[in-house]
């Protein structure tokens, strides 16, 4: 009966569309021609077939015949006998006179080719197409994001998982982009009006009204996909998706990277345009097929249709398919009207894995310019959340809608709905949520963080770690953590108790306090934090070279404030207390405290107030309460710290003045990857122990740490006056690509260099009565390394060398070290 039912649906599927092709082009020799056109004889509707040849495409529209070609070959024509045509078989034959080109590559000549004339016309002329024509301008945009379970089968179908959930295959639709099955999980609906100022280069969206139904809920989840669907221009000589650097095929670079062929002409509203076919030189580059109309006056962009290689070096994504189609305004201006992106995420590349499409759809109206708006119009809210946007009736969507929703999608919102009541639906979606955030949720409370319940180090062996915070949304005005930890090698109990409360949201006012008594790896970054429950490195020394027991005690209690009062700019001011002693047998951090040198003490006592400014253009927050995520965009910050410390404020023994710079700078490099610069700058005046003092960041973990040197010891090198610099360069596979038995491994090459210098003062050096010997980089250090990455998708490997300091007793020149993540 199930597979009756499944042979129903499909049939179903089949009718919705009047036309419908999939199959494979081949040569004489039943090779396959990789990036050939297709289109529906009569139309400029069509697609470029895949690195294998095969193609699928459809049409709400009846057609009797297509068109394939290729260069090098005679276009054929293929009678269409039915509506419904799949797994055709193409046979082009090869062209008698080839002048220049190169058949058994399809790469095409870049003298004397039409299609790249006309490419420099784009050029020449792109800025005066679009919106950049105007002052100003403004617009309705509406947007639909769809996630959908794809190629869905009878065996999918018929799983044990889904017993009980049969009645959500009423939804199976067809995808019009691959001809796949696909099943909605998750809907999002929005509208904005958006204004623009090309004279000051500012922007601002305004959103009206949002909705969504499935997994997840709220501004949060929206936010986030949001983030993987980045806004894009296909003017520009680079696009991003997934953090990486796509040559777009109107980019002045397109000629070393794309092969052009002028296809075909005919009008398009009104407007005579020229058809030209792309697909790349080289395979294992990060470079899309396709094809695009343009207008032979203006030589703007009417319609565009491009999609992804399969060779790419991009990982989890199958295909990603992006249209856009631009519509004529008084005779000669093209405007974007249509836009339209598709990603199929899968954990291989196989044509029948299993996967889940993201799907975005953008519509634009109502256009408007040169109304000039003051200045402050275009500001930022800092932590602006109107409720009414996400709460709007049926009749506003049905009323503002820019287009209506078919019946499939009206139903895909009640089946939606249906499902979170599922219990074997939730129960899932409560695992993926878990692994995503790592607690446990429970009513208003959640367990976690998971990952930090098991841990090791010198001092205290085996450490069992639990703990949880509040959790009411996330926006939650206020918040409460705390964790309790044993270690069963020195038998103590540990614990850190942390709350915050956003007294005023419009302006994100925050106070925070807590107390923290733990064990710590000091020393293993320059610009830490005093977040109570921050990142404690010491409990991964398991996998550490050599032994490590240079860890300490400390009891840390804290009292903040701070201030947004413009987006991304932060000042906090703080007062701390901290008591700092070795917590180890084989290491002291003695010092001496009189001035005949003959009196020592293991333990500081120390009261602090710092002034802190965090400024971070562009990144890009989730939600609206006390505590936020942050999505993964690149962004640069600038962090300022002025602390000083009060000899005598609760039992406090110095004072001292310490001065903190931190500038980060991530740098796209056409075409040739990304960069990161990292630049730490900082002074202590005053005299110090060393507990105070500021410790170049070693790393003894078998793990890459950001911002640490791989060949360091735990205080190897100890300043009060020091400046670091870190430059890492990832190729993205660039290289690699370019070596053929290595460019289906899609490994990524990353190089890197970094470099201290410090110094330490006379009078700093006189009070240490530690078991370490100060040593300043005042000849400064460095290190230079290489790394691969994409190791099986999760894993990368970096190998670093000491550039000088090498005869350092008890100390590596060279490392190896690994980390895990999760990259595209």
């Amino acid at each position: 009966m199930k597979k009756i039912i499944f042979i129903l649906i499909v049939l179903v599927q089949i009718t919705w569309a009047q036309t419908k092709v999939s199959g494979i082009v081949v040569d004489a020799e039943d090779k396959p021609i990789s990036f050939a056109n297709i289109v529906f004889k009569g139309s400029t509707s069509g697609v470029v077939s895949d690195d294998n040849g095969k193609f699928y495409m459809e049409s709400d529209k009846t057609y009797t015949a297509l068109y394939c070609s290729f260069v090098g070959y005679q276009r054929a024509e293929i009678p269409l006998d039915k509506s419904v045509n799949f797994n055709l078989k193409i046979v082009l034959k090869s062209e008698q006179v080839l002048q220049e080109v190169v058949i058994f590559k399809g790469k095409t000549s870049k003298k004397n080719n039409p299609a790249i004339d006309i490419l420099r016309k784009i050029w020449a002329r792109k800025k005066s197409n679009g919106l950049k024509m105007f002052h100003q301008y403004e617009y309705e945009k509406y947007e639909k994001v769809e996630f959908d379970l794809n190629t869905i089968d009878s065996s999918f179908m018929n799983s044990k998982v889904f017993k009980g959930l049969e009645f959500v295959f009423s939804k199976v639709d067809t995808s019009d982009v691959t001809g796949k099955t696909y099943l909605p999980i998750f809907i999002n609906e929005s509208i904005y009006d958006v204004y623009g100022d090309n004279k000051i280069g500012k922007e601002k969206e305004v959103i009206k009204a949002n909705k969504n139904s499935g997994l997840g809920n709220g501004d949060g989840v929206n936010t986030f996909i949001k983030d993987l669907y980045s806004d894009y221009n296909i003017y520009d000589n680079y696009i991003t998706f997934f953090d990486k650097n796509f040559t777009s095929p109107l980019s002045r670079t397109g000629i070393d990277t794309y092969n052009y062929v002028l296809s075909d002409s005919s009008y398009i509203d009104k407007k005579w345009c020229y058809n030209i076919v792309f697909y790349p030189r080289r395979k294992g580059e990060l470079t899309f097929k396709g094809n695009f109309w343009v207008n032979d006056t203006t030589y703007a962009i009417k319609k565009i249709e491009m999609s992804v290689t399969k060779s790419a070096n991009i990982n989890w994504v199958k295909d990603i398919f992006l249209e856009q189609e631009f519509d004529v305004e008084n005779d000669s201006v093209f405007i974007l009207t249509r836009d339209y992106m598709m990603s199929d995420f899968s954990i291989n590349k196989k044509e029948k894995s299993q996967g889940v499409y993201g799907k975005r759809t953008t519509l634009y109206r109502n256009h408007k310019y040169n109304q000039e708006k003051p200045e402050k119009f275009y500001r930022e809210e800092v932590n602006y959340v109107d409720n009414k946007v996400y709460n709007r009736s049926n009749e506003y969507w049905e009323e503002n809608r820019f287009e209506k929703l078919n019946k499939d999608e009206i139903g895909i919102y009640k089946m939606l709905d249906t499902l979170k009541t599922v219990k074997k639906f939730k129960q899932a979606y409560n695992l993926v949520t878990i692994l995503g955030s790592g607690y446990i949720n429970y009513k208003q409370f959640d367990y976690g963080p998971i990952f930090s319940t098991f841990g090791y180090n010198y001092v205290e062996g085996l450490r069992l770690r639990v703990g949880g915070r509040t959790y009411f949304g996330p926006n939650d005005k206020w918040r409460l953590q705390a964790y309790t930890a044993y270690g069963f090698k020195d038998d103590k109990f540990k614990y850190g108790v942390s709350g915050k409360w956003m007294v005023d949201k419009k302006n994100r006012i925050i106070l925070a306090a807590g107390n923290r008594r733990d064990v710590e790896q000091i020393g293993a970054n320059l610009t830490g934090s005093n977040d109570v429950l921050g990142r404690s490195f010491a409990t991964t020394s398991f996998l550490s070279s050599g032994t490590n027991g240079k860890l300490s005690n400390v009891n840390l209690s804290m009292f903040s404030a701070e201030i947004e009062p413009v987006k991304n700019l932060i000042f906090r001011t703080e007062f701390t207390h901290k008591k700092l002693s070795s917590a180890s047998d084989i290491f002291n951090m003695d010092y001496f405290t009189n001035d005949t040198y003959t009196t020592t003490s293991g333990e500081v006592k120390q009261s602090e107030v710092s002034f802190q400014i965090d400024f971070t253009p562009n990144k890009k927050s989730v939600g609206y309460g006390v505590e936020r995520l942050y999505a993964t965009n690149p962004f640069s910050r600038i962090y300022a710290n002025v602390t000083q410390g009060f000899k005598g404020l609760l039992d406090s023994d110095f004072d001292y003045t310490k001065l903190q710079l931190y500038y980060k700078q991530p740098m796209s490099v056409a075409g040739l990857g990304k960069s990161n610069f990292t630049l730490e700058l900082g002074k202590t005046f005053g005299q110090v122990p060393l507990g105070l003092l500021s410790v170049v960041p070693g790393n003894q973990s078998y793990f890459s740490i950001e911002n640490t040197f791989s060949n360091l010891n735990y205080y190897e090198f100890v300043t009060d006056q020091y400046a670091t610099f870190n430059w890492e360069h990832n190729f993205q596979g660039k290289i690699f690509s370019r070596v053929p038995k290595l460019r289906k491994l899609n490994l990524r090459e990353i190089i890197g260099i970094r470099a201290a210098y410090g110094t330490i003062s006379d009078e700093n050096i006189k009070i240490n009565a530690s078991d370490i010997q100060y040593l300043a980089p005042t000849k400064p250090y460095w290190e230079y390394g290489f790394g691969i990455g994409n190791i099986f998708k999760v894993f990368r490997l970096d190998f670093a060398w000491r550039g000088n300091y090498r005869d350092v007793p008890e100390t590596s020149n060279f490392t190896i070290k690994g980390s895990f993540g999760f990259y595209f």
